[in-house]
């Protein structure tokens, strides 16, 4: 398969056509941001890390009966893509309380929700992607009543497959943000699992091993990431 035509930048990919309509050349970059994109930076072989975690990732979802977009890995930063029809949401499950959600409401750090919560976010840069509720996305016509409720109940089905998956590798999925997209009418994972996207820390020591440790300028950020990615390459019954 050989990159197309440029199609879009974002934070941390690339999106190219390819000579098939329907797929996507998803290239993951090195770059880094924090705060909207008000802190920028640099982290070493993200891309190929990012890359990775996300093949392996989505690989198990798959194996769990979720619908992803992901086709193969092409190259060490590159994946193949389904295009999909993406909702402008981001979807969000906390399971420990930790970033916004302790800022928000006042909850202390690391607290176990009695159960996960779900939360819905405009994907809107210059609008700095705002906290909504279901009535907000009806009002703007992003998704309709059944659509949300099948978001919602497609984010906590990856919730259930993936606590458990990185808690066997040592990993407290604290929370993360997930992307949808429509093919053929159905409701399919998008974007990326990784690093950058959840909120990872170990399962004894709660060492952050996730983006945050570039947010808040604790260093180890290339460590963080290549401890994750080696955890999940270990092999597991």
């Amino acid at each position: 398969m050989q990159k197309g035509e440029f199609l879009y930048e974002g934070k941390a990919k690339r999106i190219y056509a390819t000579e098939e309509p329907n797929v996507f050349w998803m290239e993951f970059k090195d770059d880094a941001t924090a705060g909207n994109g008000q802190k920028r930076g640099t982290i070493g072989d993200k891309g190929r890390i990012n890359a990775e975690i996300t093949q392996r990732v989505f690989e198990h979802l798959e194996r769990g009966g979720v619908r992803t977009h992901l086709l193969r890995q092409e190259s060490p930063t590159v994946l193949l893509v389904k295009k999909l029809e993406m909702f402008r949401l981001e979807i969000v499950v906390r399971n420990i309380a930790a970033g916004s959600l302790v800022k928000r409401i006042g909850l202390e750090e690391g607290r176990e929700m009695p159960e996960p919560i779900v939360e819905i976010y405009l994907k809107d840069d210059e609008l700095g992607d705002p906290l909504v509720n279901d009535d907000h996305v009806k009002a703007l016509g992003l998704a309709t009543e059944v659509e949300l409720a099948a978001l919602k109940a497609a984010a906590r089905k990856v919730n259930d497959l993936l606590r458990p998956y990185f808690l066997d590798r040592g990993l407290l999925l604290v929370d993360f943000k997930l992307e949808f997209g429509k093919e053929d009418g159905q409701i399919v994972l998008g974007d990326e699992v990784t690093p950058d996207t959840c909120r990872f820390w170990d399962e004894k020591t709660r060492e952050k091993l996730d983006k945050d440790r570039f947010r808040q300028d604790l260093g180890g950020v290339e460590e963080a990431y290549q401890e994750v990615l080696r955890r999940v390459d270990e092999p597991h019954a």
